[in-house]
């Protein structure tokens, strides 16, 4: 391998380590994710050859992806490797909790979701589920909301978490918001390097402060998600709503994710960047 081959292993070892730890508490050890892993790459690698316009022969995948050409022939004929699967949160539900986040029909003096009735002809959950959709009953949407604790029930009100736009219930729904946003937070960055895109991908660091600062720091990135993520949402709800009136279906096939993440830890327990 070439120097800039060995920065990227360098660079994609050390970005697997929490994988790695999450994979060994649940179960997935070496070997299961190391034949897994074949599958990948030989997914990619066709990708990559469609990409440069070449012939996708298993002689060509087997030496791009340096998979031996048996296990091309053999691991081609399974059920082909998803490049991305969505969310576990979408569908009528997100887009329910979207509008209310956004929609000032929803929102109190302080923009902040209002606490919204059961039902009722105006201005009540039932009310904002009709918005979305007429072909889904209510109280399923509620139900859904329930079960994955993004909405609380207190007498005959709905109380909507805003800390939890994201499942917190629900083990495979929060493993597939969990794989869609790391997914694309490493697309973002992956063809930010390869100076195929310009994509916001930027970060602040900081380090040598207390435990008591590092609490600062998070709640000052909380208020800077807060306001950032009103801003962004009622841009995209705008133009959901723009290009679903205005816009052919078959113009509309772009999709867009705006995340934003807090980390710390011990410096002694992490390798330090860079």
């Amino acid at each position: 391998m070439n120097a800039r081959s060995n920065l990227i292993l360098d660079a994609a070892l050390q970005m697997l380590r929490p994988l790695v730890r999450l994979m060994l508490r649940h179960g997935v050890a070496y070997p299961a994710f190391a034949t897994a892993l074949k599958q990948v790459f030989l997914a990619e690698a066709d990708q990559e050859l469609k990409n440069r316009g070449m012939a996708r022969t298993d002689s060509a995948v087997s030496l791009l992806s340096g998979v031996h050409r048996r296990d091309v022939r053999n691991l081609t004929r399974l059920a082909p490797v998803a490049a991305h699967r969505p969310s576990g949160f979408t569908g009528i539900a997100a887009e329910v909790v979207g509008r209310w986040l956004s929609d000032p029909r929803w929102l109190g003096p302080q923009d902040d979701p209002r606490d919204l009735p059961r039902s009722g002809d105006e201005a009540s959950f039932a009310a904002l589920v009709r918005a979305v959709s007429s072909d889904v009953r209510p109280r399923a949407v509620l139900d859904e909301l329930l079960r994955l604790g993004i909405v609380t029930e207190t007498g005959d009100h709905i109380h909507l978490l805003t800390a939890s736009f994201t499942p917190r219930q629900g083990f495979e729904e929060m493993a597939l918001q969990f794989q869609a946003n790391l997914h694309d937070h490493l697309a973002a960055a992956a063809q930010n390097l390869d100076g195929e895109s310009n994509f916001l991908e930027q970060s602040v660091y900081v380090d040598q402060i207390s435990p008591e600062s590092v609490a600062q720091v998070q709640k000052a990135a909380q208020l800077a998600w807060r306001q950032a993520f009103k801003t962004v949402m009622r841009a995209s709800q705008s133009r959901f709503d723009h290009d679903a009136l205005h816009t052919e279906p078959q113009a509309r096939n772009q999709r867009a994710r705006f995340g934003l993440y807090f980390y710390s830890a011990e410096d002694k327990n992490e390798t330090p960047p860079a």
